[in-house]
């Protein structure tokens, strides 16, 4: 199936440009219906949270639209994450959503700044219980858009292949040569590394900065080469959401799942100290206002509901990219219906 023209080439109602695409399309509502059967058919209750909130996340370097209502800020959410676990604090167990999205300044061929996020939620399950989840649905895309193999860039993933399991520790190891845990209290150390790979280092870049730059220049063009790979036990300070690790407390229940070289999901096992959670939370805006002079507000509703919440494991995986490999498209607007303007 041959990708259409640029966006700059034609717009998207084009007769010749959508008839170039339709085929894509029509391989995404394939993948989203047997994606939803998936999860019905194992018990998930699909939800629709609302895309207002009053607190679009609490990263630093998310960039989220703000809008004005009666007076208020509010902002279209950057994921139905504290909606849902909302929804987990009232007493739902298990639960999916096919969430639009938006996240500003996030444009390019693997990204969209408005997009569909797959999210899912278990109570009462580790971490790796979501992990299975999140590589069986490699499978079930694949069969939906009749793939035999994911390629993207040249590379190419069997999804239906038994997923490598490689800790980021293991990861740095292999791919940079670093003991990245003996720098986690040592930017200069992990800077000078760095520098010897080759990899940018500015006077003002921090720890995570530096982490960020080196895992995606050096180790995610490795991962999910041949087989999927299912990059696990983040640093905790690369982990705001997720509770840390019962045998490491140096690192966090938190995963990443590739294929081609291409981040697909990120899940956690959840955090559900609302206190913890809100030192997290402020440490992260606090490097948001130094690095872009702002700061999002935090939600107090979703603290409350988190005292209540059960434990539990999700993840958001981005379901454009996931239907991008599945139907061979080479960019994230191949597949969506009306790209963004």
């Amino acid at each position: 199936m041959s990708s259409p023209p640029s966006p700059s080439a034609s717009p998207f109602w084009d007769k010749a440009r959508h008839a170039d695409r339709r085929g894509f399309l029509a391989a995404r509502g394939r993948v989203r219906a047997a994606v939803r059967g998936w999860f019905e058919a194992r018990g998930f209750t699909e939800t629709e949270v609302g895309q207002l909130a009053v607190s679009p996340g609490n990263e630093a370097h998310l960039a989220a639209y703000g809008v004005e209502e009666d007076g208020r800020r509010l902002y279209l959410h950057t994921s139905p994450e504290f909606a849902m676990k909302k929804l987990l604090a009232a007493g739902e167990a298990r639960i999916f959503e096919l969430a639009r999205v938006f996240r500003r300044g996030e444009r390019g061929p693997l990204h969209a700044p408005e997009f569909t996020m797959l999210e899912w939620y278990r109570a009462g399950v580790e971490v790796d219980a979501v992990m299975d989840d999140a590589a069986a649905l490699l499978a079930v895309a694949a069969d939906a858009a009749g793939a035999r193999w994911f390629e993207w860039r040249g590379r190419t993933c069997e999804p239906r292949a038994e997923p490598e399991r490689l800790t980021v520790a293991g990861a740095f190891a292999r791919h940079c040569g670093v003991d990245l845990l003996a720098t986690l209290d040592d930017r200069d150390a992990l800077a000078a590394h760095a520098t010897r790979l080759g990899v940018r280092v500015g006077a003002d870049d921090d720890w995570s900065d530096l982490f960020s730059r080196l895992i995606s220049t050096r180790v995610e063009p490795h991962l999910g080469i041949g087989r999927p790979t299912l990059l696990t036990e983040y640093p905790i300070c690369e982990a705001a959401l997720a509770r840390p690790n019962a045998r490491d407390p140096r690192v966090a229940d938190r995963f990443e799942l590739y294929c081609c070289g291409v981040e697909l999901a990120n899940g956690f096992g959840e955090l559900t100290d609302p206190i913890e959670q809100r030192r997290r939370f402020e440490i992260e805006m606090d490097v948001k206002e130094a690095r872009y002079s702002e700061r999002y507000p935090i939600d107090e509703d979703f603290l409350a509901a988190l005292a209540h919440m059960p434990a539990a494991s999700g993840v958001a995986l981005g379901f454009d990219r996931l239907v991008m490999l599945a139907a061979g498209a080479r960019r994230i607007d191949d597949v969506l219906w009306t790209p963004a303007p």
